[in-house]
């Protein structure tokens, strides 16, 4: 009896919101526009997760070749979803609003954009909370990258200084192979 009543405290204790997220898709998130989203709508898509900054030495390459990649890919097959982050270098000082502003004037940014959030430490934003435990690692810098295939589970991740011709070559496959089943279906 006792164990039995230490499963169901057990249970109490672990937050419902904790109990149904099995994999990425399953979180919702705050748009740069101040909306809840369910991350539900990616499912079925390859996602590139990626913490963003403004301000970065990095900043140029990474958001030219992250709307390259998404114009070559998506947005039916695969999707860039940029996460401003603000805890390394303080590189994203700017509200929601001049983030927006800034990536689709300076960078025609066409791909998913999300409200600013903590990749790490304290306060880390659930979804990415989850991405790190499913990788077992977390960011480092600015535009750390998360590979999530069309079930919402991490597949790799790579650091800021790995190019997007570098990863490319592992999200193609995923991409082909989402085309193939779906025209298999038809």
């Amino acid at each position: 009896m006792f164990v039995a009543m230490a499963a169901v405290l057990l249970l109490l204790w672990v937050s419902p919101a904790e109990q149904k997220h099995n994999d990425f898709y399953s979180f919702k998130v705050i748009n740069i526009r101040g909306k809840l989203v369910s991350l539900e709508k990616y499912r079925g898509s390859v996602s590139l997760v990626v913490n963003v900054a403004s301000e970065c030495g990095l900043t140029e390459n990474n958001y030219k070749e992250l709307q390259q990649l998404q114009r070559d890919l998506g947005p039916n097959h695969f999707n860039v979803l940029g996460f401003p982050c603000n805890q390394f270098g303080s590189q994203e000082p700017g509200s929601d609003q001049e983030i927006e502003s800034f990536v689709r004037k300076t960078y025609k940014v066409s791909f998913p954009m999300f409200s600013k959030i903590a990749v790490k430490g304290i306060g880390t934003n659930a979804a990415f909370k989850y991405l790190i435990d499913a990788f077992g690692k977390e960011p480092d810098w600015n535009f750390w990258k998360y590979l999530v295939d069309v079930n919402g589970k991490v597949v790799s991740a790579w650091g800021p200084t790995v190019s997007i011709e570098k990863i490319k070559p592992h999200i193609t496959p995923l991409v082909r192979q989402l085309i193939i089943s779906r025209k298999d279906e038809l």
